[in-house]
Parts: C-alpha cells; structure tokens; sequence
C-alpha cells in the first residue's frame, strides 16, 4: 500500500478504492516479486528492453506496473530505479496527463486506421527522456492492425518503449510475442490478498469486521481489484453476510446422500436473489477448490483456514465423488444454455448426486458398487477383528502342561488333504486327518499313499476359531471372480501352469480350499504355495491362507476334473525347464509325397 497516500480531502471528488489504491512503485505491487525485481535492475542498470509483454488475470497489476515503468524511466530524481513520486514527471503521468506516456485500449480501438494513427507519431519526440506506449488487450487488434503494430516493434526509435497487455497472450501473434520480454502476472494468495484488504480496511477506516474482509477477500478470486471492489461493496452495505453458506449446505446435502436437503438449499438460494446458473457456477468452484485443498493446497486462493476447512470437505466426500460432482453440474451448466428452466436443469443433476439410485449412468452404478465394496471390506475388518486376536499360551492355562515342542521349521507336514466331497469316516484320529502344510512331498509314492488315506478317512470337524476366522475370509465366488480376473496372471510361469486347474471349493477352517485333479498335479503345486498365499494375500488387503485338497470332484454334482472317477494313476512330471522344443519338420510338397509313396512313377505335368 501507498505510504504516501494523502488522504482524501472535501474538495477532492471521491475515488474508488482501486483507483485510490493503486500501486506506485514497484515495491507496492503486491504478489509480482519476479517481474517487480526484473524491471527495477533494468531501470537501475540501463538496460531497459524497447518492448514488454504482460500478460495474465484481470485485476493483477499490469497496466499499474506498465504506468510505473513510465514514471521510473522520466522521473527526475528516481532512488534504485524506484520512482519519487513527487515530481512533475511522476505527477503528470499518475494523473493521465503526461506527454511522454500514451495508452490505448485495443478492445476499443482496434482497426489498422487507428493503429496507423498510433504509430505515425513514434518518432517524435516528448519533454521526457522516454516514450512509453501502454496498449491493453492488445490481443483484440485486428489481424491488420497487428501487422503494423509489429513493424514498429522490429526497429523502434531509441527512446520508445513500448508496453503490450492481454489476459490471453495465446492469441497475439507469435512474431509480436518473440520481439517483447514476456512477463506473466499470477493471481494473489487468499492470505496475501487478506492482508491487503485489511490494511486498505484500517487506512481507509472503513470499520469492516475481519469476517468481512475475508468475505470480500474470497469474492476477489485472487483479484486485487475485484477484492478492492468488493471491499468497498461490503462497507457501503455496512458489512455483509457470508453468501458461501448455500454452497456450504449444498456440498453437506450432496455428502450424505440428502436430496430434501439438497433441494432447499437451492430454493434458499433463489429466494435470496442468487440466480440458478450462477449458483451451479459457484458450486462447481467451491468444489474445485476442495478437491485442489486436497490434491494441491498452493493453488487455492482462499485464507489458509478455509482451505483446511475443505480439506475436511473433500476428505468427507471422496475424491472420486468430487471429480463426479464437478462433470455433473458442469454438464447441467452447459445444459441451462439451451433450458427452458435452468433451475430444473440444476436440480435434476443434483438430484442424479444425492441419490444414486435415481441414475442409471454406468458411473452412477460403478459408483454404487464401489460403495458396497467399501462397507463389505469394512464389515469384514470388523468381523476379523476377534479372530486376530493373540491366543493364550497353553502355559498359561489353568491346569495346562508343558507347552509341545515346536516342529522343526525344515519339516513341512503334507499338504494333500481331502477336498470337501469326501466322504466323512467316522473315528479318523484328528492329526491324520488334518496334516500340517509346511512339510514338503517326497514324490509321487507319498502322494499315492497319502490319496489312499485320504480316501480311507475325511476330513477333520472346523474349531470354532476356524469358523471365526472363515467368516473374515472372501467367499469362494469373491476368491473365484478374484483368482480368474487378476490373481493367477501375477504368478510366475511354472506356479501359474500348476495352479491353473485348480478350483476353489469352499472357505472352511480359516483357510480357502483349493483342489486339484490328480496327487501328482497337488505334489508339485504344493511348491508354490507360498506365492499363490501371497498374491491372495497382496489382492484382498489381508491374509488369506490357502489349503491344497484333491479334487474328487463331487461339488454341485460336478465330475472329476482330469482324469476319470475310477482312475487313481499318478504322474511324475517333469520340471518345465527340462522340456526342450520339438525339432521343426521340413516341409515337402504334395508331389514330392506321392512320388515316394509310389517308387517308379512319373510326374506328368
């Protein structure tokens, strides 16, 4: 802000605040350091450039620096490139009535006869030791009137310089832009733009609340001059309440599935003057600014504390349903253009958010079935939550004896278990029917022996703690739709050959049951157990153990797979890296062949 701003006098008409407060000096440019910091060494050093390109926002100090630039280069006593302000240079230039500065708006004055105009007077001279031509939105010229601006900017007189600003710097022509030095204006922060407005609040003495001056901070959109303009909108008001509150109550609606309460915060809205197309604006804004809270919390130009506040939005409502809400309401947007009743348009979209099963988009239905996924997972985590649980050491028991000595971890008991359509026998001692699974097969005589007792005896009963723990597991459709659609692709090579003709067959005893078609084909899938366990394992979020059984093949009334009911050969396979590729044959051609199957023939062509 202005130090040596004075203060308003009777005799003075009124001022807008924007024009009151306009910077004047560099140092006064607030949020620009970069371009502020470049132009001040050029003054200073003498190397001022004969064009500049400023470009960026409306209301975020161009054309304030261009007049600047004007006053630094003809003031007659300059400190550090900085302008005094005070001399009759300086003074002349602030007021518009400077000789050595010229402005013209492009949007206003665009055609080659004016531009001719312009230019006819570049070579000659003024009072001051610079002449600075200020053009603003100098993308607008016509293609004509372009064309002869850019002639000038090749060769220019000595002492001109001129100055081009736009708010689109894409559409001034390339060969313009690559004669200028091209500096981009960025908007300001919410905490800088607060902390301006606040001290424009206590030099003015508007006696504005801080809530106020955040309010109007938030209305400027990182403006300077669209925040000033609010600020002085808020004290003629006498202060003002915050507006942001449908938008507040209408993301709260859409985050709890609310329709009623959706549909009354627009109805408050439009009774309270806000029109419908600029509320379904607003909403998609106040929804990008959460989601950027989230995802890039430096390109929000809200106050810091608002910014976290939709952070806690956007973590309520879900990315994901964010970005949905955004495309919703900006379709509904571009809908109102051609609607009969733009505020229907936007309560339809509204409506197809708060209440899913009111759509029947594919991503409506995707996103419902995202939201089952989620509650199921959840449910799950709870009901397993029991189940993990550590046990009690035998030790520690009442009555218990010493604990049992622990297996030697090279031992691995077999895996070959019964799969569940075997038939159950009765008085199978406990620790035949259930062998560990951490012992490794000899070969196919174990697996023999092993399939004749398993055909002898069944399987053991499930411990309450294996229901327990069952219930926390996947079912075996969910292991099934899991296992085909991305699972058996992430094992290697050989696991995934064993592996693939197997089937799960139920989820009992805390582990999924996995059966295969022969013991010779169960012996060497055994071998990569550990890596089918831990790709059920990376899929679901949570440990799956994996039992290997023989597939008899009774399920649903099923088959045997692989082999017939009755056939109980084994096969000992050979590892895949032994088998070699047939030899290619050679091709012989059909005349070739009879003549050999026929000796003494002749070929009559």
């Amino acid at each position: 802000m202005p130090e040596d701003l004075p203060p308003p006098t009777d005799s003075q008409p009124y001022q807008a605040l924007y024009r009151r407060y306009r910077p004047r000096r560099f140092a006064d440019v607030r949020g620009q350091e970069p371009v502020s910091r470049a132009l001040l060494n050029a003054v200073r050093e003498d190397k001022v450039a004969h064009a500049y390109l400023f470009s960026g926002p409306r209301g975020t100090g161009k054309t304030s620096t261009a007049r600047i630039l004007a006053m630094a280069l003809n003031c007659e006593a300059p400190a550090s490139g900085e302008p005094d302000g005070t001399c009759a240079s300086c003074t002349a230039i602030r007021a518009g009535s400077s000789m050595d500065v010229f402005e013209l708006d492009a949007a206003s004055n665009r055609k080659l006869e004016e531009m001719r105009d312009l230019l006819s007077r570049v070579a000659l001279g003024t009072p001051g030791r610079w002449k600075v031509y200020i053009i603003d939105e100098v993308h607008q010229l016509t293609s004509d009137a372009a064309s002869a601006l850019l002639k000038t900017l090749e060769e220019p007189p000595s002492h001109v310089v001129f100055v081009l600003a736009t708010t689109d710097p894409q559409k001034v022509l390339p060969t313009i832009r690559s004669r200028t030095q091209h500096f981009e204006f960025r908007l300001l922060d919410g905490d800088l733009l607060t902390d301006l407005l606040s001290g424009i609040n206590q030099d003015a003495e508007l006696g504005l609340s801080p809530e106020a001056v955040e309010l109007a901070a938030r209305k400027g959109h990182g403006s300077a001059r669209d925040a000033e303009s609010a600020l002085e909108q808020l004290a003629a008001a006498g202060g003002g309440e915050d507006d942001g509150s449908p938008l507040v109550e209408l993301v709260d609606a859409l985050s709890e599935r609310d329709v009623s309460r959706a549909l009354q915060a627009v109805a408050s809205a439009i009774a309270a003057g806000r029109e419908p197309r600029r509320l379904g604006s607003d909403l998609v804004e106040h929804l990008r600014n959460a989601f950027l809270a989230v995802q890039a919390p430096s390109l929000v130009l809200l106050p810091s504390a608002l910014t976290a506040k939709l952070a806690e939005t956007a973590s309520q409502m879900g990315l994901p349903f964010l970005v949905r809400s955004m495309e919703v309401v900006g379709q509904a947007l571009v809908d109102m253009r051609d609607s009969v009743d733009p505020r229907v348009t936007l309560e339809v979209a509204l409506i197809r958010l708060a209440s899913p099963p009111a759509s029947t988009s594919l991503t409506d239905v995707l996103e419902r079935l995202a939201r089952l996924e989620r509650a199921t997972s959840e449910k799950g985590a709870t009901a397993s939550a029991p189940a993990t649980a550590a046990p009690v050491p035998p030790a520690s028991r009442p009555g218990a004896g010493p604990p049992p000595p622990p297996l030697p971890p090279a031992t691995r008991p077999s895996p070959l278990e019964p799969g569940p359509a075997v038939a159950q026998g009765a008085g199978q001692p406990a620790q035949a029917q259930q062998p560990a699974r951490d012992q490794q097969p000899a070969g196919p005589a174990q697996a023999r022996v092993a399939l004749g007792a398993f055909q002898r005896g069944g399987s053991p009963p499930a411990s309450p703690t294996s229901d327990a723990h069952s219930a926390s597991l996947p079912s075996r459709d969910e292991l099934t739709k899991a296992w085909g659609d991305a699972i058996l692709d992430r094992l290697s090579g050989t696991a995934k050959m064993y592996m693939a003709r197997g089937r799960f067959v139920e989820v009992k005893g805390g582990a999924a049951v996995f059966a295969l078609p022969d013991a010779a084909w169960l012996t060497r899938a055994n071998n990569y157990l550990d890596e089918a366990e831990g790709a059920l394992t990376a899929h679901f979020g949570r440990r799956v153990p994996l039992r290997l059984v023989l597939d008899t093949g009774a399920v649903a009334g099923e088959a045997p797979r692989g082999a017939s009911p009755g056939d109980e050969e084994t096969y000992d396979l050979d590892d895949v890296a032994d088998i070699a590729d047939a030899p290619a044959v050679p091709a012989v051609p059909p005349e070739e062949r009879l003549l050999q199957a026929f000796p003494g023939s002749v070929l009559d062509v």
